[in-house]
């Protein structure tokens, strides 16, 4: 039950209509509905408002002097007439209004308007924090003193908390933990003093005009070229630059990789949804084009019955043309780069690939 519905209900179940006329004032009423609502077990969000109203509120709750029965049905009674009164709530300023709109418009202009206004305008500044990405989290931790990292340590959830200490060297993670335990007498002002200051950080982050890394940009380019462009282009960028060539390699995952990268249980779902005559056609070329053991490989991961029918098939084209058989295989590679997309499918990383990156389509 909401607190705007439990008024409604406690108006028109347990408060009768009053003809007497308070004169409070609304800062009086204020406290009076805020004391109500939680009485009768509402769960209200006071920590959201600016401190400034969250101190007015207590010392006005402190100054009230008892209420009698018929002021309260008063204020309530026009309390939840307002209410009903209303016909669309806004968001808390522009904080509430960015948040309601997030997705829906520029993320640069969204980022931009965040910085003017200043990162803490409503809500907890360990939220930002909290939805790191671990790798994100990670360099906070190498970027602060032991000190603080042991308090955003404590500021995590359990489990999001212990998979990032397994992430951080093990000097550093007996430092961290050992600073825990000196966190007993810490103030939760200086907490949240810390958790400011690192919202500010991540809202001032510069921005970026690309999501993905230069690495996997050009490796999915790469992976989308024909074949002979594609090798010509990964050989001068190992020439140019040993380590980002090795880097921009172990992204690139074409047709004659499937053997290496697909586990042969998972054949048969990457091509559920391939057209058998373009299947027929990206195998008759991957034989004719020194790619047999692919060509095996998909034939021995599916059904005998399938296998068998694309054999006969792949007799009946004959020899395909070499543009033919690269279009097919692309129209495969797509099917299955949208299934890893959708987390369907994974890939198999070596652990010689593992030493540089992982693959991420």
């Amino acid at each position: 039950m909401t607190e705007l519905t439990a008024v409604k209900q406690i108006k028109a179940t347990a408060l009768p209509e009053s003809n007497n006329k308070s004169h409070l004032s609304p800062k009086q009423k204020a406290v009076i509905v805020i004391k109500f609502l939680i009485n009768h077990g509402a769960d209200l969000p006071l920590d959201q408002l600016p401190e400034t109203l969250q101190i007015d509120l207590i010392h006005q709750m402190a100054a009230m002097p008892p209420v009698d029965q018929s002021t309260l049905a008063d204020v309530i009674v026009e309390f939840a007439n307002e209410l009903d009164s209303v016909g669309l709530f806004f968001s808390n300023g522009l904080a509430g209004a960015l948040t309601d709109l997030e997705g829906k418009i520029s993320p640069v202009m969204a980022r931009r308007l965040r910085k003017e206004a200043g990162v803490r305008q409503i809500g907890d500044p360990w939220d930002s924090v909290q939805t790191l990405p671990l790798d994100e989290l990670g360099q906070l931790m190498r970027s602060e003193s032991t000190e603080v990292a042991s308090v955003i340590l404590s500021k995590l959830k359990t489990s999001k908390a212990a998979e990032l200490l397994g992430t951080l060297p093990g000097d550093q993670a007996r430092r961290i933990t050992y600073a825990i335990s000196l966190t007993g007498n810490i103030t939760p002002h200086a907490v949240d003093q810390i958790g400011s200051s690192l919202a500010a950080q991540i809202a001032n982050k510069p921005e970026k005009a690309f999501e993905d890394t230069p690495v996997k940009r050009l490796g999915s380019i790469l992976n989308v070229s024909a074949a002979n462009i594609r090798d010509t282009l990964l050989s001068g960028l190992e020439e140019d630059d040993q380590t980002i060539g090795t880097q921009v390699r172990s992204y690139i995952f074409t047709f004659k990789h499937i053997p290496q990268k697909l586990q042969a249980s998972d054949i048969p779902k990457c091509l559920r949804s391939v057209d058998k005559t373009v299947l027929a056609t990206a195998l008759a070329g991957a034989q004719q084009a020194d790619m047999s053991d692919v060509a095996t490989y998909l034939l021995e991961s599916m059904s005998k019955r399938m296998a068998d029918n694309l054999r006969e098939d792949i007799t009946e084209l004959g020899k395909v043309k070499a543009r033919e058989g690269e279009v097919a295989m692309k129209e495969i590679m797509i099917e299955i780069r949208r299934l890893i997309d959708t987390g369907e499918v994974d890939i198999l990383i070596h652990s010689e690939e593992e030493e540089t990156t992982a693959f991420e389509a």
